[in-house]
C-alpha cells in the first residue's frame, strides 16, 4: 500500500474536474437564461499555493462555460481542457503532451465521468458526495464538498506531505 506521503512526492501536475469538485455542481442559470457559478474563494488561494511550490495545474471538464475559462485565468490554471465528454482519451492525450507518468498527477473527481481517470492516477482524490465507486478507488476522500473549499484542502494536505506548505504560509505570518 502506498503512502500518501509517497503519493505526494511525485505530483508535477494537479488536476481538477470543475462541477462538483471547484463548484458545488448545481446548474443556475440568470432570468436571461445564462449559466452562472459559484467558486471558492478558498480553492482559488489554494490554487496559488500550488504555483508558488512549483506544481502546475489543469482542469478537465465535460462541459464547456465562458465561466470556467474566466476563472482558470484569474487564477493562473495552467491549462484548461472543456468538452471533454469521454475523459480518459483527453487524460491519455495530456499526459503524452505534458510527457507525464501517472504516478505524477493528481487528479481531484466527483462522479462516475471521472472513474477511469481516478483508477490511473498516482493520487486519486474525490468528495463525499462521490459515488462510492470512486470513493474505492481514491487515495483520498475530502472532508469539504466541493464549491466549499475541497480543492483547498487537498492542496493544503499535499504540500504539507511534500514539506512545502509552511513555507509558503510564512508570508501571512510575517
Amino acid at each position: 500500500m502506498i503512502s500518501l506521503r509517497e503519493r505526494a512526492q511525485k505530483i508535477k501536475w494537479f488536476v481538477m474536474d470543475v462541477d462538483g469538485v471547484l463548484t458545488d455542481g448545481k446548474v443556475i442559470y440568470d432570468s436571461e437564461g445564462k449559466e452562472t457559478k459559484n467558486f471558492s474563494i478558498k480553492d482559488g488561494l489554494g490554487i496559488r499555493f500550488l504555483s508558488r511550490a512549483g506544481i502546475n495545474t489543469a482542469i478537465i471538464t465535460g462541459r464547456t462555460s465562458p465561466m470556467v475559462l474566466k476563472r482558470a485565468l484569474e487564477l493562473e490554471i495552467t491549462e484548461v481542457i472543456q468538452d471533454a465528454k469521454q475523459k480518459l482519451p483527453v487524460y491519455e492525450e495530456f499526459k503524452r503532451k505534458h510527457n507525464l507518468t501517472d504516478e505524477e498527477i493528481l487528479y481531484i473527481g466527483d462522479d462516475y465521468v471521472d472513474l477511469p481517470i481516478l483508477r490511473r492516477v498516482g493520487f486519486p482524490v474525490c468528495v463525499p458526495s462521490a459515488p462510492e465507486a470512486l470513493k474505492e478507488v481514491c487515495a483520498y476522500v475530502t472532508e469539504r464538498e466541493g464549491g466549499d473549499g475541497a480543492v483547498r484542502e487537498v492542496i493544503e494536505k499535499v504540500l504539507l506531505l511534500q514539506g512545502k506548505l509552511d513555507e509558503i504560509l510564512k508570508r501571512y505570518y510575517e
